[in-house]
């Protein structure tokens, strides 16, 4: 291949790619703010299921777009969702992201409960912040443990994006949050992901930076 056809800016293969996700996509019923988190997730996967799995509360988008203006906290169940967050998105507008997996009181707490580390890092995250942002990419024991947190009235997350992956609780534990009546995005059956995850908190600061310009 000519490097002259390959060797694009990083812009331009950004745009080129949202070009051909919405060109092989083709007609869909999504509202464009909830398409852009949608479009954001199928360029992190090259995966075009998203356009058909994904669940997106109604007021997710807003509240989600509303909470990073603010400069909210977020925290992710692993340290592979925090750094897929782009700190240059997130940076100007005060966000802070947080992982505690592998802080030692999660450690402690874990071991004490006999419990995993994403339900104990889950809980502190709670303690730490009730209405914060909420991104599980990973594990579903965090995302079970923080709607039981919810339903008990210790959390009222401003978002969460629970996107656990893998064959045991996923599905499930995504189900249960598509049927809460928090502010969400989902997706049904078992794919997810930290990079996915994170992607649509990146869609949402794209949007309110695009906003605040």
């Amino acid at each position: 291949m000519d490097q002259r056809n390959w060797n694009l800016r990083p812009g331009d293969i950004e745009a080129r790619s949202m070009a051909i996700i919405n060109s092989e996509a083709g007609e869909h019923s999504w509202p464009p703010d909830q398409w852009a988190v949608i479009q954001r997730m199928i360029h992190t996967t090259a995966d075009f299921d998203w356009a058909e799995i994904t669940l997106i509360q109604d007021q997710a988008v807003k509240q989600g777009m509303e909470a990073l203006a603010g400069g909210c906290t977020i925290f992710t169940d692993t340290k592979m969702a925090q750094m897929g967050i782009s700190s240059w998105r997130v940076g100007p507008l005060g966000v802070e992201v947080k992982c505690l997996i592998g802080r030692e009181e999660v450690l402690e707490r874990a071991a004490r409960q006999n419990t995993t580390r994403s339900l104990a890092a889950m809980d502190l995250a709670v303690e730490a912040d009730p209405e914060a942002v909420f991104v599980i990419g990973n594990a579903p024991t965090a995302l079970l443990g923080l709607l039981e947190h919810c339903r008990a009235g210790r959390a009222e997350p401003r978002l969460v994006v629970g996107l656990p992956v893998g064959f045991v609780n996923a599905a499930e534990a995504k189900a249960e949050l598509a049927a809460s009546d928090l502010p969400f995005i989902t997706a049904r059956g078992r794919k997810g992901g930290s990079a996915v995850a994170a992607s649509a908190i990146n869609a949402l600061a794209n949007m309110v930076l695009e906003k605040q310009a």
